[in-house]
């Protein structure tokens, strides 16, 4: 299956990151994204629910916060846009998102294909 390219019509000021030390993987942040951006992270040997953690995917994520208000842990936090990729590698235990992402957000719009930058000012 084809991964879905999200086209942003403007880049957000804010991005969620979940600090994973904190998370027990419950999914109350799943049901209210409205991008369906956060991934369930499998526990160990794969198991679904044991040991689970979720991430964010920092490239559909809008900056809703609608996952921050909901994270029963309070774990999920919104970070400025520039600060958020180097903050989601620093709280990530497990990741099936982060694995070959840039070191940063700029170089990750460039490997995307699309300057957020650019869309933001049209």
């Amino acid at each position: 299956m084809a991964e879905r390219v999200i086209k942003r019509k403007k880049k957000p000021k804010r991005l969620a990151v979940v600090n994973q030390s904190g998370c027990t993987g419950c999914e109350a942040c799943v049901q209210f994204c409205p991008v369906d951006c956060i991934l369930i992270v499998p526990g160990e040997r794969g198991l679904q629910g044991f040991f689970q953690l979720v991430e964010i995917d920092l490239d559909r994520c809008i900056g809703c916060t609608l996952c921050v208000q909901y994270c029963p842990w309070e774990t999920i936090q919104m970070v400025p846009f520039e600060e958020a990729l180097g903050r989601a590698r620093e709280w990530t235990l497990k990741s099936l998102w982060l694995a070959g992402k840039p070191a940063d957000m700029e170089s990750l719009e460039e490997e995307t294909g699309e300057s957020l930058q650019a869309a933001s000012a049209s």
